[in-house]
């Protein structure tokens, strides 16, 4: 075991308080490692790093863990472009509590049911039911705007040249593309820091594609 490898590095974090994403530093750390040789010629490693961080905002303290495996699929971001999949969480739980989007009544009858059900799993520290619905609502989301591709991955493309997504929102939707994948055909959990971040990016899209049109057309006719 290693300790304080990692102190005073900076990192993203997940801030309870600052409700939102935001620079922490890494007040101490415990950093494990390891590797075994299963048969002949294959190895397997994981490693762990369990650190106190504190928002370098409103200086909340927190303890993060960071683990990852050579058994963990890593994350498809485009074609033919791939990255480690890291798994994180965080105590206390960030997205404890969280609310749905409050005109989410607005939102398609379908969508709006397949959206309140993930917030439910994610409360509920429901972590496989949670990716499987991100995924879902990413699935629904294309159908509804009619996008024509068999696959999702062409159905998120599609939402680009339809001007319905910029490419930045297309690239973080195929990272929840592959995390939905993971936890639909592979059972695997994500972290909940994980989740409040795809749920962060699934909620921005909602609002761009239903809300925020729907206040416009109401308030500008």
């Amino acid at each position: 075991m290693d300790l304080n490898n990692k102190a005073n590095e900076k990192v993203n974090v997940e801030c309870r308080e600052c409700k939102r994403s935001t620079k922490h530093l890494i007040l101490a750390s415990a950093d494990l490692s390891d590797s075994e040789v299963i048969g002949h010629d294959y190895e397997i490693y994981w490693s762990s790093s369990y650190q106190i961080v504190q928002c370098m905002g409103c200086e909340t303290i927190s303890f993060r863990r960071c683990s990852e495996s050579s058994e963990d699929n890593p994350i498809q971001i485009g074609p033919n472009e791939w990255e480690e999949n890291i798994n994180e969480d965080l105590y206390p739980n960030p997205n404890e509590g969280r609310e749905p989007l409050s005109d989410s009544n607005i939102l398609p009858p379908k969508i709006e049911r397949i959206y309140e059900e993930t917030i439910t799993s994610l409360n509920s520290r429901q972590p496989v039911l949670c990716g499987i619905g991100i995924r879902a609502l990413i699935e629904t989301i294309s159908k509804e705007k009619n996008a024509s591709s068999r696959d999702l991955f062409g159905k998120i493309n599609d939402l680009v040249s339809m001007g319905v997504l910029t490419q930045e929102g297309a690239d973080i939707l195929h990272k929840l593309r592959t995390l939905g994948n993971a936890a639909a055909h592979e059972v695997k959990p994500h972290s909940e820091q994980q989740l409040g971040l795809a749920m962060d990016v699934v909620e921005h899209l909602l609002n761009g594609v239903y809300i925020l049109p729907y206040h416009a057309k109401r308030t500008f006719d």
